[in-house]
């Protein structure tokens, strides 16, 4: 259609069929636009038509069905062919603005992002209805890829790079017998970086050394004594201290506060709930320490469950505290809480995976992308300009200031 007879018709009918009447029109225009740039390959190739360059070993050699992307649908084409003479006869030539035209990218970017965005396999034919990618299977493969994509992405970094003071250790459980150990590192300026991760049955210390051994190969190494926080796993701690013995430790209060009002009953726990804000709020070794007494008494008058499991945590739930870090630090260094929001964005991403099959990598790629989805977010620890001060306090005994955490 000419662009008068277009303007034309578009005068004589309403506002909804003339929009399809210029899609239709605009799609046109794309697809001859697209056969004049083969065609001008071809005459690169082999000359204008009638007219071979000479001594050419290529040649025209007619046409053959084909199909171009457009919107995500599959356009028929005729196009051109070309072949090249070889000392055993001939061969097809591919031509470039072909390959390009019928490449699907841009359609497999709208799809990762539709999957991301949580539309199932299924539902990705409303995407792009006519698309050639959207089959279930075709759907499966593109998502194993980038799944595969970005486990490397997450375990290629290199961590040597960066100045690392701390570690944030916790586990997911993904289904009865599968759980992900999750390894979330802090930086001297503030920075949270996901290290790594290990699928396992249970937070096992061989998932944790495993997982541990590998960040460690990559680079990653603390500029003074390692400061790690921990849900309270005995695994994770086990594994902490076989490869950093000198770690400051630092339990999680939200889960020990949660363990703790799991024995008491429910009018105990305002009190305990004042304990452990307090506890939050403190500053320096001697309140910490105050503030454990009386949460010691206070339990060991109500509960004998209780005041063991306050007594299992022991000092680590007072560790920041007992190196006397700054309090500013606090909201960022006493609980898992960060981690936990991480785990709240793979749980929204996986909501969908009904079987978890551990035969395979599947809770690898689905843990990779919910994490790197998650770590977008991410921003600087509160307090995080009274790191160098905490660096002070981890400092090793009798060792001086190293330059580079300065």
């Amino acid at each position: 259609m000419k662009e008068a007879t277009l303007l034309e018709t578009l005068g004589q009918v309403g506002e909804g069929e003339a929009g399809v009447i210029f899609r239709e029109y605009i799609r046109g225009a794309i697809i001859s636009s697209f056969m004049d740039v083969m065609i001008k390959e071809v005459e690169t190739l082999c000359g204008p038509n009638y007219r071979p360059l000479a001594g050419n070993q290529t040649y025209r050699s007619g046409s053959a069905p084909g199909i171009c992307i457009l919107e995500g649908r599959k356009e028929r084409v005729d196009r051109p062919r070309v072949r090249r003479k070889t000392p055993e006869g001939s061969e097809e030539v591919h031509l470039g603005s072909y390959s390009a035209a019928k490449d699907a990218g841009a359609v497999r970017e709208a799809l990762m992002r539709a999957l991301e965005a949580n539309v199932s396999g299924r539902d990705q034919r409303l995407v792009y209805p006519e698309s050639p990618l959207t089959s279930k299977s075709s759907v499966s493969r593109l998502w194993v890829k980038e799944g595969v994509r970005k486990i490397e992405e997450i375990r290629g970094r290199e961590l040597g790079g960066e100045l690392f003071f701390g570690i944030i250790l916790d586990g997911i459980r993904l289904s009865p017998d599968l759980t992900a150990v999750v390894a979330v590192g802090m930086t001297c300026d503030g920075r949270k970086i996901v290290l790594d991760y290990q699928v396992g049955s249970s937070e096992n210390r061989e998932v944790c050394d495993d997982l541990l051994k590998r960040i460690i190969r990559r680079g990653f190494k603390p500029v003074e004594r390692l400061f790690c926080v921990l849900d309270g796993s005995d695994a994770l701690k086990g594994s902490v201290i076989a490869h950093y013995p000198d770690a400051v430790t630092q339990r999680c209060l939200i889960h020990k506060e949660r363990n703790i009002r799991g024995y008491l009953s429910k009018r105990h726990y305002s009190e305990v709930s004042g304990y452990f804000k307090r506890l939050r709020n403190a500053q320096g070794p001697e309140a910490a320490r105050e503030i454990y007494r009386e949460l010691h008494a206070f339990l060991a008058s109500k509960n004998t469950n209780a005041l063991h499991s306050l007594e299992e945590a022991g000092e680590d739930i007072i560790a920041l505290h007992l190196i006397d870090a700054p309090a500013s630090l606090n909201v960022s260094l006493l609980s898992t809480n960060f981690i936990e929001n991480i785990f709240r964005n793979v749980r929204a991403k996986t909501g969908r995976v009904k079987r978890w099959r551990a035969e395979t990598d599947q809770a690898e790629r689905w843990i990779a992308y919910g994490l790197l989805d998650a770590e977008r977010g991410f921003r600087r620890m509160r307090g995080y300009e009274d790191i160098k001060k905490l660096l002070e306090k981890l400092r090793k005994p009798d060792q001086p200031a190293q330059e580079k955490a300065a």
